[in-house]
């Protein structure tokens, strides 16, 4: 790992010197510096222990925006066989924000469609950070209509801080293609489960997760609005983000009490960053968990279900 949090500079100390002390010995083979490369090792992980263990909700935003946690595609090759992208919206272009298409999960087939950030600066602005454009949620819309006409489960991966609200978009009809996207989703008759991997920002997130069950991962946020922009309307002031994030009840921790996700999937110490492996096989179990659950019940029964959850958001955990 080569990337460090603002709180987590201590870690970084400490993982540098015992780092530093087993390239010396890489240097001179006489150099026995094991035990005390162990004893920092030791010190690490309970530091690491000690910092995850009640991280705030500004802290939560941070690991959860993390430059080295996995993102769609990494699941996508992770988790799911015979990927096979299918792109653009059949009227405008290619969102490169969104990837979208069919699948194997546990061998059975699927429909999956998530945001993606790209993990460079190159793949970054070629995927616009996750910000989907208008022709994004068409795509989106598509795909979840060819798997309403074959009968396929929808699985979506949501990352995104938001809709992006560029000019073009909005001229494109941004607002429209969300709206829509999330009509979609309330419309078709299979099973539809959202796993929030990252960020679920705003409409952006909602477009992908108005679905059957919705999970987040440990450190992921969902969220209105981002603390930053939260801040800078209520205090005129983004610096105020950190008593935002709090305002906001964004964890998913929090979001579980008010019955916005059903379930939370534990991550790795230290976050998904530090073990992607140990999340993919966290996050196969829950989908499989939460598919399996759905899978007895027809188009009928799933849309009631589907409808019956958004209907009933506001009045879980209340007194929370």
């Amino acid at each position: 790992m080569t990337h460090y949090l603002e709180f987590e500079k201590p870690l970084a100390e400490i993982e540098g010197k015992a780092e530093e002390l087993r390239a010396m010995a890489r240097q001179n083979e006489e150099m026995d510096v094991e035990d005390e490369a162990k004893a920092l090792d030791t010190k690490a992980q309970e530091l690491l222990s000690e910092l995850y263990k009640s991280l705030t909700p500004w802290r939560k935003c941070q690991v959860a925006r993390h430059p080295e946690r996995p993102h769609c595609k990494d699941y996508i090759a992770a988790l799911f066989t015979e990927f096979t992208p299918l792109a653009g919206d059949r009227n405008f272009a290619d969102d490169h924000a969104v990837i979208g298409g069919l699948a194997r999960f546990n061998d059975h087939p699927v429909v999956v469609i998530g945001h993606e950030k790209g993990h460079d600066t190159k793949s970054r602005i070629e995927r616009n950070f996750g910000m989907a454009r208008p022709e994004g949620y068409r795509k989106a819309i598509r795909l979840m209509e060819m798997a309403d006409k074959f009968g396929l489960p929808v699985i979506t991966l949501v990352d995104t801080p938001g809709a992006y609200p560029g000019k073009g978009a909005e001229e494109r009809g941004q607002s429209e293609a969300i709206a829509r996207s999330t009509e979609k989703c309330l419309q078709i008759g299979v099973p539809l489960v959202s796993v929030v991997i990252g960020e679920g920002g705003s409409g952006g997130a909602v477009a992908f997760a108005t679905a059957n069950r919705v999970a987040m991962l440990e450190h992921s946020v969902y969220s209105v609005i981002s603390p930053e922009g939260c801040a800078s309307i209520l205090w005129k002031d983004a610096e105020k983000m950190r008593e935002a994030a709090e305002a906001l009840r964004l964890t998913a921790q929090d979001l579980e009490k008010l019955g916005v996700n059903d379930c939370v999937i534990e991550e790795p110490l230290g976050g998904a960053h530090r073990n992607h492996d140990a999340t993919f096989e966290a996050v196969r179990t829950t989908l499989g968990a939460l598919l399996n659950d759905l899978s007895g019940k027809d188009a009928d029964a799933l849309l009631k279900d589907r409808r019956e959850r958004f209907l009933s958001l506001g009045s879980t955990g209340l007194a929370a």
